[in-house]
């Protein structure tokens, strides 16, 4: 055997700033996505045939114009269909790949068309003649209750105390309502799938889906196979932010449907406007509320409705508006609370999961109140928000009975208050606001508290694949998709110090459901939780078997064999680790495991409203200033400091990229991106041209990012790491205060400004507007 000197340390190991696997692929263009994978030769496409009505029945469909489009080898309906003509997530039978008898929203897939090329398939589609009886529609959350439309599931309360006497006791008490726009996901690669059709019912699918094995059981419902017939592959996602954790399914299902019928491979693939119209969003909410607190701001009473845009079926709006009530409280404590969820069937496009969950939405509203109680009050939102937080002896149970047991939010804030001057500089924007009449300023510092773990409890469980090979290199899978936010380095990382090797040992292969069955979404921030586990699990058994070997080989005991950088340790000796794995093999130990892992302590009872849904909390904290023209309404971001708890990190590098990237999303969010259906339920911002995402120049001017380093999960998570998907989004909130701030300027401070988001120059400059009148009134009062 040779024998080695220790090193210090491997290269690529966990907690260090390592690059993203396919980062190099990414700029250089060389990453390779299902629209680059080489055609199998007579390779179809197929392109959906959507309803141009919202609400219709359909008298009569005319095709005979389709089929006699140049390149049409066929067309598919629901008649096509071996065996369901479902694909709902939540198994309510409520969301057919193709609508039947009646549309209920405008874009709804009728039919697909396939042809020997994509332009082909698009041409002949637009040529269909389809006889519409129009039905009444409803696009708006506020026009479904009053037309008493019903909810596509049921609702969720949230309870706690004695809300009567919380408000009775209350010296002043605020009622208010706010709209939550909705987001499109607006990922840089949009949906796809590509299907190639085995002997007898078996199909391969190559799908652009943070779901797997979601993908796997709906194309086996819809061919009516059984599951071990599909397989669906993943190697990489072009973004998913929540979009394709259901949404995906519908493009599989209609490649595979028609890869099985014509008996070649067919790959659907939509353009973008077709994407953002047949495709669900994030929810939208209106948000009624009441609040009560006593004259230093306190909170003593909570009792707010939060109703929710689902669309037509239920898709994932139950959970999505559970989660809502799950974070209306963010950080503070609520003595006494009542929260409920509306989750309302809309004739739009079925809303679904994006960033956040519904988390987002519920924050949102949750600090809209905490902006009254400071503006009603004239104090300083801060003040307040620090004066409500989790923290103090009885005040830490949730509206959901779950103790607040990790609290650090108190850390991070103080923090920040130092590192971002907050108090300096809010003086210095008073000052501002008090000499300049035109251009006014805004600044505001939010924290954030998220739950980690799936609500649906079943979920919170992941499995791996590890080989080792005789020459040492490993092979591993998962179950979590790659979709650019790093899944598939950090796991590799925590690979890399298990067995303790250099990561470029480390291959990670495409996710695929043949290698790693039933798994869950990538999604609630849980990819590096859960997968993370489950790889270290495997690894965890393959040295196992390891470590027994060399004790009998070596006649020692297992205490003396060890593994460290490069090299195992046995007894005195070093021996480098591809030469002890040959051994091994040879000695016909087992090199190859299948990892699991399932989250532990979490329960949930949603019937009564009682559980520990989350494993741990993420925390956070952003200070955003910004200038608002009182003329127009236009602003700018001119500084953001955030400090971020992603536990003890993965890998500093790709978290502090996940953050940036989550506080522009939710920047946006919250600003510039804006929804809208006209008066026939047609949504008309369906393109780059009239969906406004951030652009680069959006940015704040000074953006200052960093990790909470000295934050050490105290739940036993992968290497005491935090998730840190989902909770920096929320960080965009900041924002959206300190333009409520500079609004409120025009009104000294004193009333609430209450601006609706997306937060566009329009929607300021009728706030400003509204406030200068209010002010004006209010001194015509006093006179």
């Amino acid at each position: 055997m040779n024998v080695m000197q220790p090193i210090d340390r491997i290269r690529g190991g966990v907690h260090e700033k390592e690059k993203h696997e396919s980062g190099h692929k990414h700029v250089s263009g060389t990453a390779e996505y299902i629209d680059d994978m080489p055609e199998p030769a007579g390779t179809l496409h197929g392109y959906l045939g959507l309803s141009q009505r919202a609400h219709a029945e359909i008298l009569s469909t005319d095709f005979e114009a389709v089929r006699a489009s140049p390149g049409v080898v066929g067309i598919l309906t629901a008649d096509d269909i071996p065996g369901e003509n479902d694909i709902s997530p939540a198994h309510k039978h409520d969301d057919p790949v193709f609508a039947t008898g009646k549309v209920e929203f405008h874009g709804q897939p009728i039919f697909a068309v396939i042809a020997t090329s994509r332009d082909a398939a698009r041409r002949a589609a637009a040529k269909v003649k389809i006889e519409y009886r129009d039905l009444p529609h409803v696009t708006d959350v506020l026009e479904a209750a009053a037309a008493n439309y019903p909810m596509v599931i049921d609702p969720l309360k949230l309870e706690r105390g004695d809300i009567d006497a919380g408000f009775a006791k209350s010296k002043n008490v605020v009622k208010g309502e706010m709209r939550i726009g909705g987001q499109d996901h607006f990922y840089l690669e949009g949906h796809i799938s590509f299907a190639i059709p085995g002997e007898d019912d078996e199909v391969t699918v190559y799908a652009s889906t943070q779901h797997p094995s979601e993908t796997q059981h709906m194309v086996a419902q819809v061919l009516r196979v059984p599951s071990n017939a599909v397989t669906v592959n993943v190697r990489r996602m072009g973004g998913g932010f929540g979009g394709k954790e259901t949404q995906a399914n519908l493009f599989a299902a209609v490649a595979a449907l028609a890869a099985k019928k014509y008996r070649r491979a067919v790959k659907v693939r939509p353009d973008r406007d077709d994407d953002m119209t047949a495709t669900g969003k994030r929810h939208d909410f209106h948000v009624d509320y009441k609040v009560g607190f006593d004259d230093h701001g306190r909170i003593e009473a909570v009792d707010a409705v939060f109703a929710a845009r689902c669309g037509f079926s239920a898709d994932l709006s139950g959970p999505v508006t559970d989660r809502a009530l799950f974070h209306a409280d963010n950080c503070y404590f609520y003595p006494n609370v009542r929260l409920r969820s509306r989750p309302l069937k809309t004739n739009t496009v079925s809303n679904t999961a994006f960033r956040g969950f519904g988390g987002p939405q519920g924050m949102v509203g949750g600090e809209r109140m905490i902006e009254d109680i400071a503006y009603t009050l004239g104090k300083d939102p801060l003040e307040i928000r620090k004066l409500n937080l989790y923290g103090e002896e009885g005040r830490n149970l949730t509206p959901y009975h779950q103790t607040v047991e990790d609290n650090i939010i108190g850390r991070i804030i103080e923090e920040l208050e130092v590192s971002a001057d907050y108090a300096s500089r809010r003086q210095a924007v008073l000052a501002f606001n008090c000499e300049n009449h035109v251009i006014k300023r805004g600044i505001a510092l939010t924290p954030v508290k998220f739950g980690i773990s799936f609500t649906k409890t079943e979920y919170n469980q992941a499995g791996a694949l590890v080989h080792v090979y005789t020459d040492g290199s490993i092979h591993l899978n998962h179950g979590g998709t790659e979709m650019g936010q790093g899944l598939y380095t950090k796991v590799a990382q925590v690979l890399a110090d298990e067995f303790q090797v250099d990561l470029d040992r480390i291959k990670v292969t495409a996710t695929s459901t043949g290698k790693v069955p039933n798994t869950s979404a990538t999604a609630a921030s849980s990819g590096s939780d859960l997968n993370g586990m489950a790889a270290a699990n495997a690894a965890q058994q393959i040295k196992a078997r390891l470590v027994r070997f060399a004790a009998e080989r070596y006649s020692i005991s297992e205490a003396d064999v060890g593994f460290e950088p490069n090299v195992v340790r046995i007894g005195s000796e070093r021996v480098t680790f591809a030469d002890f794995i040959k051994s091994a093999y040879a000695a016909r130990v087992q090199l190859s495991a299948a990892g699991f892992y399932k989250t532990p302590k979490i329960h949930w009872d949603r019937s009564e409203g009682r559980g520990r849904p989350f494993y741990y909390y993420a925390y956070g904290a952003s200070c955003s200033e910004v200038s608002v023209d009182t003329l127009t309404g236009e602003y700018q971001v001119d500084r953001t400091d955030i400090i971020h708890d992603a536990g003890k990190s993965l890998n500093p590098a790709l978290d502090l990229g996940q953050v940036e990237g989550a506080f522009v999303q939710g920047m946006g969010w919250l600003t510039t991106e804006e929804l809208w259906w006209d008066a026939k339920g047609r949504l008309r911002t369906h393109a780059p041209s009239t969906y406004k995402i951030p652009l680069a120049s959006d940015r704040p001017r000074v953006f200052n990012v960093r990790l909470a380093e000295w934050s050490v999960n105290r739940e036993e998570t992968i290497r005491r790491s935090k998730a840190v998907g989902e909770p920096p989004f929320m960080l965009g909130i900041s924002v959206l205060e300190a333009i409520s701030m500079a609004a409120a300027s025009v009104a000294d401070y004193r009333i609430p400004p209450r601006i609706d988001t997306p937060a566009t120059p329009e929607r300021v400059l009728m706030a400003i507007e509204h406030l200068r009148a209010a002010a004006a009134s209010r001194v015509e009062a006093n006179a």
